[in-house]
């Protein structure tokens, strides 16, 4: 993925040695933009994950977007992003894209074809 639309100064990888201090309350499904193998860039020193990931902004299409704890098209849509609003885009499995509209959440999975074209 490209960084081209993305603001660097947006999200700045943490200086010096990550850690937490002791147990951390694991947020809900759909909550946080957290999951067991991966987590938002602005997470890292709050919650641990394998890997931290610097989003990808993208803008939700014409038609809006429902986001979904799993990707599956039989998944209950527990959210609606609003045409034309922010999507940090985090992971891509085939048809579908893991995100939110910010480091606060909410997050899931929504159709790749639910987000903008990228802008050349």
């Amino acid at each position: 993925m490209s960084s081209a639309t993305r603001d660097k100064a947006d999200y700045a990888v943490p200086e010096g040695v990550l850690g937490l201090a002791g147990p951390v309350e694991k947020p809900a499904p759909g909550t946080l933009p957290l999951r067991g193998d991966l987590a938002h860039m602005a997470l890292a020193g709050v919650h641990l994950a394998a890997h931290y990931v610097i989003p990808h902004v993208r803008m939700v299409g014409d038609a809006g977007a429902g986001l979904r704890i799993n990707p599956r098209a039989d998944a209950d849509v527990f959210a609606e992003l609003p045409a034309g609003s922010r999507f940090e885009l985090l992971d891509v499995a085939g048809e579908w894209a893991w995100g939110c509209p910010g480091p606060q959440g909410p997050s899931g999975w929504c159709r790749a074809s639910d987000l903008a074209p990228e802008a050349a």
